[in-house]
């Protein structure tokens, strides 16, 4: 038996719930990994609450670094004691270890430690996808990045960078500010107190820009609209404020012909060769220092609703873990 956070019924961080729980031994192609650092990540506070619905009772969490504990029938990928992360499910990472497909996982390097592995895999691969493949952002390209001081974002701006865009990055207040610019934003928006449009427009001539990243959703979809330049790319993949409202395909005509996309991480890691690709140029970056990670903030696992509140505050900046 494992301590494991569950959850019966959706709501808000009350509803979590340490339990004991059995796992039982690895399937086939299964790996046991006994978890070091946890992930936490919005799609968690979807899970909770419902926005994405799972089948109850269950688990949560996607993300999570440790070492192999044993091996199931038919894994050659890893072996008792390798260092591994994983960050595409299945769910049930809040828990002291977990049975894992051995294609899901990944081997972390040398010098990259597991609480860092855990905060960043699943972010970074986002951050991967979104620059590298749903959008390949290109040098000399101004791009907008909404959340530029949050998990993903943090990443996200630096990579930016790396490839040679300029970024705008919008903040939830001031005190991100320095923050943003510190990973590398060119402008920062407050959207309290700024009008995002209208920034971006002056910003890029009145152009607007190819692509814009959101992952707030709703409190910020006419703006994102708004900012892109004709043929523009809207790229929604999340969110924190709510979910996209409904609208009228019409309205992309309207607004220059532009496209909208609503990607997800699974749809780019179909298999262990894609997640190999996408984790080794994501480990590859921080280990050279062209992304630089933060150590993430450290909840107790019993303490998970502590970092749900945390996370839906929309005050922190960077990752948070939990720690069994």
């Amino acid at each position: 038996m494992i301590a494991a956070i569950r959850i019966s019924q959706t709501g808000g961080p009350d509803v979590l719930k340490l339990e004991t729980f059995d796992p039982g031994p690895p399937k086939a192609g299964e790996v046991r990994v006994r978890h070091r650092a946890i992930g936490v990540n919005f799609i968690d506070i979807y899970h909770r609450t419902g926005l994405y619905k799972l089948p109850l009772p269950t688990g949560l969490g996607l993300e999570a670094a440790g070492e192999v504990e044993a091996v199931g029938p038919g894994v050659s990928r890893f072996n008792a004691g390798d260092r591994v992360v994983y960050a595409s499910g299945p769910i049930g990472a809040y828990a002291e270890s977990s049975n894992v497909p051995a294609d899901r996982a990944v081997a972390i390097p040398e010098g990259i430690a597991f609480d860092i592995a855990a905060a960043v895999l699943l972010k970074g691969l986002t951050a991967h996808y979104l620059l590298r493949r749903t959008y390949p952002v290109k040098p000399g390209q101004t791009i907008l990045f909404h959340a530029a001081a949050g998990g993903v974002g943090v990443i996200a701006v630096q990579w930016a960078k790396r490839l040679g865009a300029s970024v705008i990055g919008t903040v939830g207040s001031d005190s991100k500010v320095e923050i943003a610019r510190s990973l590398g934003c060119d402008h920062v928006i407050v959207p309290a107190r700024e009008n995002i449009a209208n920034r971006v427009r002056e910003i890029t001539g009145g152009k607007g820009v190819p692509v814009a990243y959101d992952s707030i959703g709703r409190d910020t979809f006419m703006a994102t609209l708004d900012s892109l330049a004709p043929l523009g790319l809207f790229v929604s993949f999340g969110n924190a404020s709510g979910p996209v409202p409904p609208f009228d395909g019409a309205l992309l005509a309207q607004k220059g012909s532009l496209f909208f996309t609503r990607p997800t991480l699974m749809h780019y890691v179909t298999t262990a060769d894609e997640l190999d690709a996408g984790a080794g140029e994501l480990f590859d970056l921080i280990r050279r220092g062209d992304i630089r990670i933060k150590p993430p903030r450290r909840f107790p696992l019993a303490q998970a609703a502590d970092a749900h509140r945390a996370l839906e505050s929309r005050q922190t900046t960077g990752s948070l873990v939990l720690v069994p």
